[in-house]
């Protein structure tokens, strides 16, 4: 009688199924964490812009609402590096203001709910905002806030 090598369709079976409860695990927390990550990054580039402002009304006496005045100024190094036009780890960066006394930067992603939860606010203030599944105001909880 010859022997038969290799695995039966019931041992196959078995595999598949393991490998589909696995992965029905994993990627979610991998979805979790990239949505985590995305959001820490434009938390990290909104403190870049307030600093950016800072050092453009040091050197300007205005602050800019422009990306341009900030990437490209007509003398001296750029104050932020890129293209900030285009979208940043899942976020679309906007900055506005009068030009002169205020600024507003905000970060809100360019998917909610698949490349950020929050969206995210700051001012010359320097205090950086967010809102849970909408765009961040300065009506919107500072970071660091427990929110109920």
């Amino acid at each position: 009688m010859k022997k038969n090598f290799g695995f039966t369709l019931i041992e196959l079976m078995i595999v598949v199924a393991i490998i589909a409860i696995i992965a029905a695990i994993a990627i979610p927390n991998l979805l979790r964490s990239r949505m985590q990550t995305n959001e820490a990054s434009a938390i990290s580039n909104l403190r870049a812009i307030n600093g950016a402002e800072t050092a453009f009304h040091s050197a300007n006496s205005r602050y800019t609402n422009v990306w341009t005045d900030m990437t490209t100024p007509a003398s001296g190094p750029p104050f932020l590096d890129g293209d900030w036009t285009l979208v940043k780890s899942g976020y679309n960066f906007t900055l506005a203001g009068d030009n002169v006394n205020a600024y507003t930067a905000t970060a809100d992603p360019s998917l909610m709910g698949t490349t950020g939860n929050r969206g995210f606010f700051t001012d010359e203030s320097g205090v950086i905002r967010f809102e849970l599944a909408a765009a961040a105001t300065i009506a919107s909880d500072p970071i660091g806030t427990v929110v109920p």
